[in-house]
This record gives structure tokens, C-alpha cells and sequence, in this order.
């Protein structure tokens, strides 16, 4: 069973990571979420889903998708669910600029089962699916989006 924090818990861990001095961008982005799921306590809900879009180092999303599930376990019991998208290279304008070469390109495609890299609506939709109410059941997943990478 998840273990609930108290208002004072949540308040205390916010304070504490918040007046950290920024050190690196993973602090950074760990402060932020934690300060995200502060927001999630019952006098801000609104809606019943959060939905993280993880992208980042290998470090910042092994955290993210451990903290995507604490979060599930702990909202969860309020009927909010936690759900994340982990995205591989996504054509974003960044993404085309990035990826332009084909011969660097072919080294990551090559590795992607469907050959190919997500199209900005790829993530868009998977992100639609988790807010509707056919992923009423979902919660805590970390849903990669990668033409079948990790499944390599």
C-alpha cells in the first residue's frame, strides 16, 4: 500500500529541495518535480492525471520514471493517476536539426525496430491516450515511445 504524506511532510521536502542552491540540471529537474507533486495536494486538484514527459540524461530519467511511480503509489489512493512518456528522438525542429545527417542518423535508426524516428504527434497521441478514459486503468507506467528501442 502507498504511504501517504502528511501536508507538513510535502511542505517540509519542498522547502528543503527548493532552497537548495541549483547545482546541475538533474537537481534542477528533481526539484521541479517534486515541487509539481506539492502542487498535486488536495487544495490544487483539479483533474485526475499527471503526465510527465521524461527526457534528459540516463541518470534524470531513471529518476523521473522512479519518481513517476512513487507518485502513482502515493496519489493514486486520491483516483490520480501518474503515468509518463519517454520519448527516443523525437523530430521535433531541434530533433530534424540534430538528426540531419544521414549517416549519423543511421547509426540510431537502424537500432529502432521500425526503422525510424517519432514524429512529434507520435507523443502528442500517446499522450492523449493516457489522459482519456481508456487508460482509466493505467497508472504508475512509464510508456516509452521508441519504435520498439528498448526492446532490443
Amino acid at each position: 500500500t502507498a504511504v501517504t504524506r502528511t501536508k507538513a511532510d510535502l511542505e517540509s521536502l519542498v522547502q528543503e529541495v527548493t532552497t537548495e542552491p541549483e547545482r546541475t540540471s538533474y537537481s534542477y529537474i528533481m526539484r521541479s518535480m517534486l515541487a509539481c507533486t506539492y502542487r498535486c495536494r488536495p487544495s490544487h486538484w483539479g483533474g485526475n492525471e499527471i503526465i510527465t514527459i521524461i527526457m534528459g540524461t540516463s541518470a534524470t530519467k531513471g529518476a523521473l520514471d522512479l519518481l513517476t511511480r512513487v507518485m502513482a503509489l502515493e496519489l493514486g489512493p486520491h483516483q490520480i493517476r501518474v503515468n509518463s512518456v519517454n520519448p527516443t528522438v523525437v523530430m521535433t525542429d531541434m530533433g530534424k536539426i540534430g538528426w540531419s545527417d544521414p549517416v549519423k542518423a543511421k547509426t540510431m535508426t537502424s537500432r529502432i525496430p521500425l526503422g525510424k524516428f517519432a514524429e512529434v504527434e507520435d507523443v502528442v497521441n500517446s499522450i492523449l491516450f493516457l489522459l482519456s478514459d481508456k487508460s482509466a486503468m493505467t497508472n504508475g507506467v512509464t510508456l516509452p515511445i521508441d519504435g520498439g528501442f528498448l526492446a532490443c
